[in-house]
């Protein structure tokens, strides 16, 4: 249940600096690597003699190269040679289409024809010399959409973030949930409340005392396919709270690209772009590690929830008004899914259709 006519975060190019990489993603296995002129490639992960996995060879001269038996594949899925062997009449591997843009490499699983780099959303803070970003990458067990629902609900940042993130005026500050076209935005504010302490770091780290009064936000933003970016931050307290002056704050976006593996496994790249102190390193690789520490609380939480959902899924989940965010996402989702798959029913239906009207022809 996942959309396939769409982009999504591949790896990032430090994963295919030195060897081709191997991954997973809605269900396609694919092998990245750079090609002619450090272009990114990508291709089925599966070699025409023995279907051993191509990512497990090596890149030369701009070609992909088997690891088990030499067979040399190029960037467009064509048998180029193999050692001794007569191979040019193998049939071609599955190629993707693929983009590097914004620090990430992005992969269109679906109908290749499709494939418009144009629909890749502009990311500002990945391409302005005033944002810094860090970031990650974590495996993950379970269902994408219970991912989306974890970042468009935050009021679990009390209960598993509580030594960092977390603070009980998130509970009590109900969340307002609206829906423009395909995004789903979820926002809450709290004002003049004491900073948790991730947040009394990063008011530190733009060199703003953190034992006063603030004002806190989080703005949850999803779009299709599975993109979570939630602005957040603090300012002090009068000072306008979201809208307050650099001075006053420190704000930033989380970032988060969701890509399916398969139907209950993701590839989760978490992040930060911070607007504030973007030349400070030290403090990049601060929030970095603080970040990571917060994003691992969730993984044992949703593996478990996973399982627990695996093993009875005659059950009925409980929905309430905080559950809003993740609730409109699905249904975006859900409305994506039915198109793609009526359109895929067309073609088959138009197809089926034509043949007996060559048949004709030819008798």
């Amino acid at each position: 249940m996942y959309p396939k006519n769409t982009w999504y975060v591949a790896c990032t190019p430090d994963e295919i600096a030195d060897k081709p990489l191997g991954r997973q993603i809605c269900g396609e296995k694919i092998v990245f690597y750079r090609g002619h002129e450090g272009k990114v490639a990508a291709v089925e992960d599966f070699c025409p003699h023995r279907g051993a996995p191509l990512s497990l060879g090596y890149v030369e001269n701009g070609n992909l190269v088997c690891g088990y038996h030499g067979l040399v594949m190029g960037c467009d899925g064509k048998t180029v040679e193999m050692p001794g062997q007569r191979v040019r009449g193998f049939p071609c591997n599955k190629t993707f289409a693929v983009e590097e843009r914004h620090g990430f490499i992005w992969v269109w699983p679906g109908d290749q024809a499709l494939a418009d780099p144009a629909l890749i959303h502009h990311l500002e803070w990945a391409e302005n010399d005033e944002w810094a970003y860090g970031g990650g990458l974590f495996h993950i067990q379970c269902d994408y959409r219970l991912m989306i629902d974890n970042l468009m609900d935050l009021t679990h940042e009390t209960y598993v973030h509580a030594s960092s993130i977390g603070q009980k005026e998130i509970d009590e500050a109900p969340p307002v949930t609206t829906v423009e076209g395909d995004e789903v935005v979820t926002a809450r504010h709290m004002e003049n409340i004491m900073a948790p302490p991730f947040w009394r770091m990063a008011l530190r780290g733009n060199n703003l005392a953190d034992d006063v009064p603030v004002d806190r936000w989080q703005i949850c933003r999803f779009t299709p396919p599975s993109h979570v970016l939630i602005e957040v931050g603090v300012a002090h307290a009068g000072n306008g709270g979201y809208h307050a002056a650099p001075q006053f704050k420190a704000s930033s976006i989380v970032v988060d690209f969701i890509t399916p593996e398969t139907e209950t496994s993701i590839w989760y790249f978490w992040g930060m772009a911070r607007h504030f102190q973007p030349q400070d390193q030290a403090l990049t690789d601060s929030i970095r590690e603080g970040q990571g520490k917060i994003f691992s609380e969730d993984l044992e939480m949703l593996e478990r929830q996973q399982r627990n959902l695996l093993d009875h899924p005659q059950r009925n989940l409980l929905k309430l008004n905080i559950d809003a965010g993740g609730v409109q996402s699905r249904r975006v989702l859900e409305r994506l899914i039915a198109r793609e798959r009526e359109s895929q029913a067309g073609l088959i239906a138009s197809t089926q259709t034509q043949q007996p009207q060559h048949a004709e022809q030819r008798s």
